[in-house]
């Protein structure tokens, strides 16, 4: 601050500086002025001006030093330094713009809010057509063509699911009920909903689970089996995809391995970045990049840690480490 203040003044001390220069250049030529009295003055006047300056510093930059450590968007509070007149310009630009940001991001808020209900009540009005014509599908005789057409619409549910999902994650601590969670039945109803798209690709299921309940929301858990799930069937071809679950270092463990196409090294790092798609995932055209990201996105609030082990054509391992009781106590402090 002391080397801004300077550049900010410095017209000002330089023109103290060449006065008293002046004072001692016409002392110094001008032979009946006595020259060791006027040094003795701009001494003086040095000392008194750099007092002054001091003093100065201290009061001018208040303000602006307020300004300078101010991280708060909306708090206007620290504004209330400004005690002179250019201070004060300051204080009412930087208050009447803030009240203007203030206005738009409220609106845009409610804008956003009202965009997000809107697409939830469109996602829940589109699942009711979808589950009748589900109903059709399962009734239709050409067996070729009711796996065609079920792959198709589990391709549009998922991408719903997703969409609604989505929405509603900035908001899901509002919405966590942790409890201990039974695995079995959960692992069970998605691997249901993925059955005629497993059958048609030869897929099944070898589930071991040793540990058999975890403590996490289970609605949430849902999702997140949903999408590694769906990964797995995803890239695998008449194979089994082993589901089973462990203890370690009194963490439960869950591990989902394929044996499928596997992930390039290359691709490792950013796997759970939103909108990307591994080089497979292109290759498959169907990838969208956003189910491992919004799993990501969804273990964080739960505490679930993620690990994942794969090599090219030798399948992924993707492994989920729960949370013990006591780390849920420590982050809600009771």
């Amino acid at each position: 601050m002391i080397k801004k203040y300077i550049q900010e003044r410095g017209s000002w001390l330089l023109l103290l500086a060449g006065i008293q220069l002046v004072i001692l250049f016409v002392a110094y030529v001008d032979a009946s002025i006595p020259f060791l009295p006027i040094l003795y003055i701009v001494l003086l006047n040095v000392l008194v001006c750099t007092l002054f300056v001091f003093l100065r510093y201290q009061r001018e930059t208040r303000f602006y030093r307020t300004i300078e450590s101010w991280d708060e968007v909306y708090d206007l509070e620290m504004f209330r330094e400004a005690g002179s007149p250019f201070e004060n310009i300051v204080q009412e630009a930087v208050t009447s713009q803030t009240e203007r940001y203030r206005k738009e991001s409220s609106v845009n808020y409610h804008l956003l809010e009202q965009e997000k209900d809107d697409l939830l009540a469109w996602i829940h009005e589109v699942k009711t057509p979808l589950t009748a014509m589900q109903l059709m599908i399962e009734r239709l005789p050409d067996e070729t063509l009711q796996s065609q057409l079920m792959f198709e619409w589990l391709r549009i549910h998922h991408l719903l699911d997703q969409q609604l999902h989505q929405k509603r994650i900035p908001f899901m601590r509002n919405d966590l009920f942790i409890e201990n969670t039974a695995l079995e039945p959960v692992l069970n109803r998605e691997i249901r909903a993925l059955k005629s798209w497993c059958i048609s690709k030869g897929i099944g299921f070898d589930v071991s689970l040793e540990v058999e309940e975890v403590l996490t929301d289970g609605k949430w858990l849902g999702f997140m089996l949903r999408q590694l799930l769906t990964n797995a069937v995803k890239y695998s071809e008449a194979s089994d995809i082993t589901v089973m679950s462990h203890e370690a270092d009194g963490h439960a463990v869950l591990v989902i391995e394929d044996q499928g196409k596997g992930i390039e090294p290359k691709d490792l790092p950013r796997i759970f970045d939103k909108g990307f798609t591994s080089v497979l995932g292109r290759q498959e055209g169907a990838a969208t990049g956003m189910g491992l990201y919004l799993t990501k996105q969804v273990a964080e609030p739960l505490l679930i840690r993620i690990e994942v082990d794969s090599a090219p054509g030798a399948g992924a391992k993707f492994i989920l480490v729960f949370p013990k009781e006591n780390d849920f106590v420590s982050i809600s402090g009771t």
